[in-house]
């Protein structure tokens, strides 16, 4: 089972007694603040966790059929590490 932006937004809503409109934007401007702001510099929040920008350099790859070789160009890739208390919460 996954929860998506809805799910989150009805549960804050529930939790918070805010109606379900406000809860849905704050949710679109948490995510909108993290995507624009984690090209600049690492995204930390306390007792949560890390997101940052990670590089995946360029490198080389290979058709397992075929055998031929080919570029695959370099990536900027987000990524989330999640903070040990949450690490703790979970195991």
């Amino acid at each position: 089972m996954s929860l998506g932006k809805k799910d989150i937004a009805k549960n804050i809503t529930t939790k918070t007694h805010l109606s379900y409109e406000i809860s849905s934007q704050f949710i679109n401007s948490f995510l909108k603040f993290i995507i624009t702001n984690i090209n600049n510099h690492d995204i930390k929040i306390s007792n949560f966790g890390v997101f940052n920008m990670h590089v995946s350099p360029k490198r080389i790859g290979r058709n397992p059929k075929t055998k031929k070789e080919y570029t695959i160009p370099k990536k900027n890739k987000p990524s989330f590490k999640a903070s040990n208390r949450i690490k703790s919460i979970i195991n």
